[in-house]
């Protein structure tokens, strides 16, 4: 009798073990290859054999900094050099899905700059000074533009209305600002005119559940046709009574002001530049280090959470939307009662826009929405320099330059951002 013997179970087999995906972030590499391949372009369409010359001081300074000449085609080639390597080493960093180190960017930023301007300004000269602070000047309301949508956005509204509530705040301070005689009423009325804005975004987004996105591009319809009915029908009709506000007067800070290059660009400014610095600092340490802070990136982030531990979710994005449109129409006030002194039809063009660009590339932080803001406005500067050098860069070119770089920016070197989980996303309780 034989007996059958059965053999054990075989063993499960032992559990794999996860696999790692690896990410590989490829934007930047293709964005430098590209740039560095337009500045190898200009340059073989059209070398120069001449010089360019750098003014970086003024006679006003502490000491006198002597302007500099360097050979514009040698100059541009070794920037060309320069921007392929890093180019390179960007690739081998994206290839070892390593995260790109953000001097890298800024070091290749600075070098095609230099190139580009180098190439640009053969056989004339450069002046830094009015180049930095033309980006200032454009870039104030661009930076309150990306304050309030940084704090609209934090607490879960997008505030596609940042356009509209530059542009009524720019008309409104202008009226007020004209028939007072004073800047003061101008701003604080801009302030108000922003609010509103903000206030009707609110209640439909808020309280009805409106689409946000919808809300906002209606509200810039709405205020774009607004103002310019109401330019057409008061201000062009009599200038002198309605259209002529006084600017904020310039004030140099004793010391700080006469440092050559930083000084005239950061020291002599009027009031609303200081304020607009100190509004920045703020925002950036009450968001990160205060009770208001951490209850608007609670509602941005999980408004049910918030609500469960006893914050009141509509009553914070109603006041936290409110104050960025006031910041809006603050930044709209700079337009008419600071630069230009008066206000012309649909003159912020797309500044709104720009500033919810610099929102999202600066992936919803104050300091990095700055930097992008000023970046912004340095594009927009650099096209009115080239324009007076007589640049060979045709003229239609520079006036599409800074929203060039704004795709560029925000499409090929902000890589994977993810803004507050509940931003675009109305709150029902219950």
């Amino acid at each position: 009798m034989s007996t059958t013997v059965q053999a054990p179970p075989t063993s499960p087999e032992a559990p794999l073990a996860p696999k790692t995906v690896v990410r590989r972030n490829w934007k930047a590499p293709i964005a430098f290859g590209v740039l560095t391949l337009g500045l190898v372009a200009l340059v073989l369409a059209r070398p120069h054999s001449g010089e360019t010359t750098f003014r970086v001081a003024s006679k006003t300074d502490f000491f006198t900094i002597p302007q500099f000449s360097v050979p514009a085609l040698t100059t541009a080639w070794v920037a060309i050099a320069i921007c392929a390597l890093v180019t390179v080493v960007s690739l081998l960093q994206a290839r070892a899905a390593k995260k790109l180190s953000l001097w890298l960017v800024a070091g290749f930023g600075i070098v095609a700059l230099a190139g580009f301007l180098t190439w640009a300004g053969a056989d004339g000269t450069v002046p830094l000074v009015g180049l930095f602070a033309g980006t200032l000047t454009l870039a104030i309301p661009l930076i309150f533009g990306a304050m309030c949508g940084v704090v609209g956005e934090r607490v879960g509204v997008v505030n596609i209305a940042i356009e509209g509530q530059l542009l009524l705040g720019a008309f409104t301070g202008a009226l007020v600002g004209t028939m007072t005689g004073s800047v003061w009423p101008g701003a604080l009325a801009a302030m108000v005119a922003g609010a509103l804005v903000a206030l009707v975004l609110a209640w439909f987004a808020i309280t009805y559940y409106v689409d946000q996105i919808i809300v906002g591009v209606v509200l810039n319809v709405l205020i774009l046709g607004l103002t310019n009915f109401l330019y057409t029908e008061i201000m062009s009709s009599d200038i002198e009574t309605y259209n002529r506000p006084p600017a904020f007067p310039r004030i140099p800070i004793p010391l700080l002001g006469d440092i050559p290059l930083i000084g005239p660009v950061l020291f002599r400014q009027p009031l609303p530049v200081y304020a607009m610095f100190a509004m920045v600092a703020l925002l950036a340490w009450g968001l990160y280090r205060t009770k208001w802070g951490l209850r608007v990136r609670a509602v941005g982030e999980h408004p049910q959470a918030a609500d469960t531990v006893g914050i009141n979710v509509k009553r914070t994005r109603y006041l936290n939307v409110v104050l960025a449109g006031a910041i809006a129409g603050a930044g709209g006030a700079t337009y008419t009662l600071m630069a230009v002194t008066q206000f012309g039809q649909e003159m912020t063009g797309g500044a709104g826009y720009i500033a919810l660009a610099a929102v999202i590339f600066g992936r919803w932080d104050p300091i990095r929405a700055t930097l992008a803001a000023l970046l912004f406005g340095f594009t927009s500067s650099l096209a009115g320099l080239l324009s007076v050098l007589g640049s060979p860069v045709p003229s239609q070119f520079m006036l599409m330059l800074p929203y060039v770089v704004t795709i560029v920016a925000v499409a090929g070197l902000v890589g994977k951002s993810r803004g507050p989980a509940a931003v675009g996303t109305p709150y029902i309780k219950g």
